[in-house]
């Protein structure tokens, strides 16, 4: 945890993955952040009970606020949450398309009011278009942008194992308020921010969408081989294990075809020559690394594999991921103690902060907040 945005206030009207992912990541820099919930709570604290009676998606996207609940209906609490806005750094918003207004509450016009406020608003599809005021959720959006068409096996589609659209949009939205934080330190203004999940992840399908665009070339579902690049994916070895290498270009097709298949004369082969022959005849291809890597051991192909360069890795399930090598893990504490979660991905060279990151309650921070805002 890091302290750059101490002194930094957001209040995050907030539910379920994508705003919390984005409200994290700030708490995590160590800005003060107001998590505010319908009264009986995100409704994401519901989603399992699988840490220590704990949902596993709020533990991991809570630590470091606050909680106030708040009843939009409530006329004290509406001029409660402007006031609060009134006062924020950054205010983000994640509720169904429409919901802001119809409680009165116009960002747009608030952002005018206070020039440096920058809010930010998280949806399924935006602002406009047929499906701009439809509840969107993650894997209605893997749908609708065409990621499970190219997820899976030639047997059929396949959902992203995780919340990859909810997390795309969360990271869109970090990294846009960051920007705009950059912004009002150098201007002194605000910003109105709008993301959707729909965007962040159709961003993300950039190179599948240019290869049919300008290429006619439709992916096909390859399960865990790559669908536009040959060899490249998870083999079975001899003891039942599966490794995963990546031949990048010739150089390395050259070196796997005489280091790892022992037959040099197959980089030159009509079938195999290059990548995009490679992919039209996978099928034949993989059946001979098939043959080769059932020959040996998981140990014996990745020796085999290091020694010619080639990019490898194992098959793993989350058992392995739990005992890697590499894993960092950071410490929270929850209600029922403390819990590990994996750390984010960045490394700073300054020494983090010491603090332990809490996961509140629900409306554990209500009344100080309460009194914080009080009208005059």
């Amino acid at each position: 945890m890091q302290d750059d945005l101490a002194g930094v206030l957001v209040v995050s009207l907030e539910q379920a993955v994508a705003a919390p992912y984005a409200s994290s990541r700030l708490a995590d820099a160590g800005a003060r952040v107001i998590k505010v919930e319908r009264p009986e709570g995100d409704f994401a604290r519901n989603y399992d009970t699988m840490v220590n009676g704990e949902s596993a998606y709020f533990v991991w996207l809570n630590r470091g606020k606050e909680s106030l609940c708040i009843d939009l209906t409530e006329s004290e609490d509406r001029a409660l949450l402007l006031r609060m806005i009134g006062k924020a750094d950054v205010f983000i918003e994640n509720l169904k398309p429409g919901t802001l207004a119809k409680f009165g509450i116009d960002l747009d016009r608030l952002c005018e009011e206070h020039e440096g406020l920058i809010a930010c608003s998280i949806s399924g599809f935006g602002d406009e278009g047929p499906f701009s005021r439809l509840k969107a959720y993650d894997l209605i959006v893997q749908g609708e942008t065409g990621l499970c068409s190219i997820t899976g096996t030639p047997d059929g589609p396949a959902r992203v194992g995780v919340s990859v659209c909810d997390i795309a949009a969360g990271m869109t939205a970090h990294a846009a308020i960051l920007q705009a934080l950059y912004r009002r330190e150098r201007q002194g203004k605000g910003r109105r921010i709008r993301v959707s999940l729909f965007d962040a992840l159709a961003d993300w399908m950039n190179v599948p969408f240019l290869q049919y665009a300008y290429g006619g070339y439709e992916n096909q579902r390859s399960g865990v081989n790559h669908p536009s690049i040959a060899p490249y994916g998870a083999f079975p070895t001899g003891d039942g294990k599966q490794v995963i290498f990546s031949v990048q270009n010739q150089r390395e097709w050259r070196a796997f075809c005489e280091h790892v298949m022992g037959d040099a004369d197959l980089a030159d082969a009509p079938a195999f020559a290059t990548n995009m022959e490679r992919i039209a005849n996978r099928a034949a291809l993989e059946d001979l690394v098939r043959k080769r890597f059932v020959a040996l051991d998981i140990e014996q192909v990745m020796a085999l594999l290091e020694d010619s360069g080639i990019a490898y890795g194992r098959l793993n399930g989350i058992p392995e991921l739990a005992e890697h090598p590499h894993l960092r893990r950071i410490t929270v504490k929850a209600e029922s103690g403390e819990v590990h979660l994996i750390a984010p991905g960045a490394l700073y060279s300054d020494p983090a902060s010491t603090r332990l990151p809490s996961v509140p309650k629900i409306g554990a921070n209500s009344t100080p907040i309460r009194q914080e805002f009080a009208a005059d």
